[in-house]
């Protein structure tokens, strides 16, 4: 099983490109299930062997979202192995997933972004740690980045004249987004009182690129100063991005190429949050409203 597991994720890293979280998630779930085989030899797993793993993931008490996750690592597991001929039959085939729960996505109001976004200043002359918080900050509102999209961000990656970004994201694909005029006054300003020029956008105090850990800590941080809710996280202003250009008239795929959504379904989920919108039209709209 070992060297499966091996095979498999040298060809996730080289062949599909997946991003190292992806990566190391599906080997800790592949490591988990080798564990409940005892040795076994990946050849004998059958479909009950598979029903009677499902049940050992439910008595630990895993949410359907956690047993989904790692269904989809064995999923993809067996479909490698079937394909390279290791194994004759894909065990798996029949095996249905459980039914996930749709969590909508939280988001800030305008006023609370706001807010969260003037929190951030410089204190005196010399403080570059106010205008580095704003600009990453007004990054994450104005263009809809992951956390791990900004984290990555190199000064090469930023055309002030145009006003766009490069940025990678999952699974490594490079796409192109814009930036508003506000980011891009933070960034430059941030820019300009580095001490130490380097490749590399956002520095932690150590002059080292910021960590996706520095960057949920400076937004916490932002987060408890204005007392805003429980909850919020670098992900709510990506929600919040999404949400925002809904409610002023977006199509939904132009949000999902901004959010570099690979399917419309997954950004169909921030629909559900603009009922407030929706009602304004049909107040005005229908005749008997």
């Amino acid at each position: 099983m070992e060297k499966y597991i091996q095979k498999f994720i040298r060809y996730l890293e080289i062949e599909k490109n997946y991003s190292q979280h992806t990566v190391v998630n599906y080997k800790g779930d592949l490591e988990d299930f080798n564990r409940f085989l005892g040795g076994a030899e990946v050849e004998k797993v059958d479909y009950l062997t598979l029903r009677k793993y499902l049940a050992v993931l439910k008595e630990k008490s895993l949410g359907n979202r956690s047993v989904g996750r790692r269904l989809s690592a064995l999923r993809s597991f067996f479909k490698f192995l079937t394909r390279e001929s290791y194994i004759k039959v894909n065990p798996i085939l029949m095996l249905s997933s459980p039914k996930l729960d749709k969590h909508l996505p939280s988001f800030l109001t305008e006023d609370e972004v706001s807010r969260l976004i003037e929190s951030a200043f410089a204190k005196d002359k010399d403080d570059l740690l106010g205008p580095r918080d704003r600009a990453i900050l007004e990054a994450f509102y104005s263009s809809g980045l992951r956390i791990s999209e900004l984290v990555g961000l190199d000064v090469d990656d930023i055309d002030f004249i145009s006003g766009i970004l490069k940025v990678r994201g999952k699974g490594k694909k490079e796409r192109i987004v814009p930036v508003g005029e506000a980011a891009l006054s933070a960034i430059k300003k941030y820019l300009d009182r580095k001490k130490k020029q380097t490749q590399a956008v956002f520095l932690n105090k150590n002059n080292k690129r910021l960590t996706t850990r520095g960057v949920r800590g400076i937004v916490d941080k932002h987060i408890h100063s204005v007392g805003i809710r429980q909850g919020v996280s670098p992900h709510t202003l990506r929600h919040s991005f999404a949400t925002h250009l809904l409610n002023r008239g977006a199509d939904l795929r132009t949000v999902q190429e901004l959010l570099g959504h690979a399917n419309l379904s997954t950004t169909q989920i921030y629909t559900h949050l603009t009922t407030d919108k929706l009602k304004s039209v049909y107040d005005k709209a229908h005749p008997h409203a």
